[in-house]
């Protein structure tokens, strides 16, 4: 019986190695955007510069650069020989690292994303890119759209939109009283109230938000995430990208399951569908490698 253990023994230390050599491989970077501090991750492939290409990873909601699924992904894609950065949106708060502290008042923007993400493409263009992916998960799948259809800069050659977020005003009501107890048609119409009352930056004590539950948020912020808003589903712009998308689901999301039934008729030449068999909407262990390899083969290996 011994034997065995020795042999996990061995293979968990190689792993746990490996892992150790990824992070310490990896940069904190940092920027200036709008007064505030904002940092990513940079990870470069062995022998790569950012001339080589980048990945612009974003991660999801009230997450950050550096949570698990992200991390795998960083991890991979060096060993494929891709270079990536995972940036932290600031969600107005300087040098923000770490999930999103609920205790702390939101005064964010789901849009504001766009911006950052275009700062954080300069950046990358600044130190040489002239070949960018951009790769956002969840949340920030839908975020990575935007810019895509918003404002993309000729440096970026692809998106890549991980499990990204649909939207389904009827659903998400649901939901948000199924969660929290309480009518969101009612939370937006006091906050509707004080924007028309030229009070958007009010804060609102109380609120249930997204994962904070009995927190403070600012009505502008509340409505950026909670309006029915047709440009919070996904699937539904990925049409109007003027570059080649990747859409990747995994069959068991629980969190966005119906991101297949969306994507039908959505399909030409210029976007790709895969669904992962058995991932959930994190990817985890050996999912985040079908991730990768569903990637290396849409970019060309």
């Amino acid at each position: 019986m011994r034997k065995p253990i020795r042999v996990f023994a061995v293979v968990l230390s190689v792993a746990l190695g490996a892992l150790v050599a990824a992070r310490a491989a990896a940069a904190d970077v940092a920027l200036v955007h709008k007064g505030l501090a904002v940092n990513g991750k940079a990870v470069l492939a062995d022998g790569k510069s950012w001339k080589d290409g980048a990945i612009l990873l974003v991660h999801g909601t009230l997450a950050h650069g550096g949570m698990s699924t992200i991390a795998a992904l960083q991890t991979l894609l060096k060993d494929k020989g891709r270079s990536s950065l995972a940036i932290n949106l600031s969600y107005n708060i300087g040098n923000r690292r770490g999930n999103y502290d609920c205790a702390l008042p939101h005064t964010h923007r789901h849009q504001d994303a766009v911006d950052e993400i275009a700062a954080w493409v300069a950046w990358l263009k600044g130190q040489g890119a002239i070949n960018v992916v951009m790769l956002g998960h969840s949340r920030g799948g839908n975020q990575a759209a935007r810019y895509a259809t918003e404002r993309i800069d000729p440096a970026v050659r692809a998106v890549v939109l991980l499990a990204p977020a649909t939207w389904n005003s009827v659903a998400v009501a649901k939901a948000y009283e199924q969660r929290h107890k309480r009518s969101l048609a009612r939370v937006i119409v006091a906050a509707q109230d004080l924007v028309k009352a030229g009070k958007g930056g009010a804060l609102m004590p109380g609120i249930d938000f997204l994962t904070c539950p009995d927190t403070t948020v600012s009505a502008a912020t509340f409505l950026s995430y909670y309006v029915d808003d047709k440009k919070m589903d996904t699937p539904a712009m990925v049409s109007a990208i003027p570059v080649p998308a990747l859409v990747i689901a995994g069959s068991a999301d629980t969190i966005v399951p119906d991101i297949p039934d969306k994507m039908k008729g959505r399909v030409h030449g210029t976007v790709t569908f895969k669904v992962i068999d058995g991932a959930d909407h994190f990817f985890r262990d050996l999912y985040a490698e079908d991730v990768v390899d569903a990637i290396t083969e849409f970019l060309g290996g």
